[in-house]
């Protein structure tokens, strides 16, 4: 995936965080792993993974390398270093 790729897919995912977010306040509380606080879960862990390879390949265009050899990294890598 490209950078303008990857920018597309974050604001995407940023559209529908956002909606999830405002779905969320205005409903009563519930148990917290309702369908919705799960897929906010996942959204937040694919955003930072689309960051992270927008980062790398910022980086290796940067440093005179391929930036399509930037890989997707787990999201516990990911994680580990946004924390």
């Amino acid at each position: 995936m490209d950078e303008q790729g990857i920018l597309q897919r974050i604001h995407s995912l940023v559209d529908e965080e956002r909606e999830l977010r405002e779905k969320a306040e205005t409903s009563p509380p519930g148990p917290e792993h309702t369908p919705d606080r799960v897929r906010l879960e996942r959204l937040e862990q694919d955003l930072d993974q689309c960051w992270d390879l927008l980062r790398q390949r910022r980086a290796k265009r940067q440093y005179g390398e391929n930036p399509n050899e930037a890989k997707p990294r787990p999201v516990k890598q990911v994680e580990d270093y946004n924390g």
